[in-house]
């Protein structure tokens, strides 16, 4: 047994034993990379990732072609990198709790947080629920900007109709601002809200988000600034 795989053993089974409570980010990667890089020692390498985009969450955030510009990162690392994140995020869709009443944009918030994660690009997400309140499913309805112009009401009223609802929430995402309405976000909220009503569909909020914080375009004043809200702090 050669000394690097000696150390491979050793730390498959330090996370058997404990898990990765503990462990350093370059160790959790190290342990990634043995499935993508089969031989040698890739300790080096997942340093050389840590300092490049400062935390194991930066890496996974990074793009295939950002990952391949790091000496050592083939085709099957990057891809395995990426792949870790999109896993994740099916994860946790499908460990959402669908079928619950949802009574408060917290609520809605905590459902719709987790297709956000990760988000390189702005994207547009309906939540319907049904004339009780309960959540009846996500579904995208838009890669790209809330601008009113660029909204496709018709494939919100198609995917709204699809979950049979009657009532949904609008979500979308910022990459770069705090999570505070935008004109353009309370301009798209009014264009929605105008065509929803006469096909029965009521848009009961829009929630903003941003690296895990949410707003309430309900709860916020049109022409100023209220406090952001932390999903897993603070209350709607």
């Amino acid at each position: 047994m050669s000394i690097h795989t000696g150390h491979r053993k050793r730390v498959k089974d330090e996370f058997r034993a404990r898990g990765l409570e503990g462990w350093p980010d370059h160790r959790v990667l190290e342990l990634l990379l043995f499935y993508a890089i089969p031989q040698g020692d890739v300790n080096g390498l997942a340093h050389d990732l840590i300092d490049r985009f400062g935390s194991l969450a930066g890496v996974l955030d990074a793009s295939e072609d950002e990952l391949k510009k790091v000496k050592g990162v083939g085709e099957h690392a990057a891809l395995l990198l990426r792949l870790i994140t999109a896993v994740g995020i099916r994860y946790r869709e499908q460990r959402s709790d669908l079928g619950e009443l949802v009574q408060t944009p917290r609520e809605a918030a905590a459902l719709l947080e987790p297709y956000f994660f990760g988000a390189r690009q702005e994207m547009v997400y309906i939540l319907g629920l049904d004339s009780k309140c309960k959540a009846l499913g996500v579904r995208k309805v838009s890669e790209g900007s809330i601008y009113a112009s660029d909204i496709n009401i018709r494939r919100i009223v198609e995917e709204a109709m699809g979950l049979r609802a009657a009532a949904i929430y609008l979500a979308h995402n910022h990459i770069s601002n705090l999570a505070f309405p935008s004109a353009e976000d309370w301009q798209a909220t009014d264009t929605i809200r105008a065509a929803l009503g006469p096909v029965g569909l009521n848009l009961i909020d829009h929630l903003v988000f941003v690296d895990g914080d949410a707003v309430s375009l309900n709860q916020s004043e049109r022409n100023g600034r209220r406090p952001v809200y932390q999903l897993m702090g603070g209350t709607f």
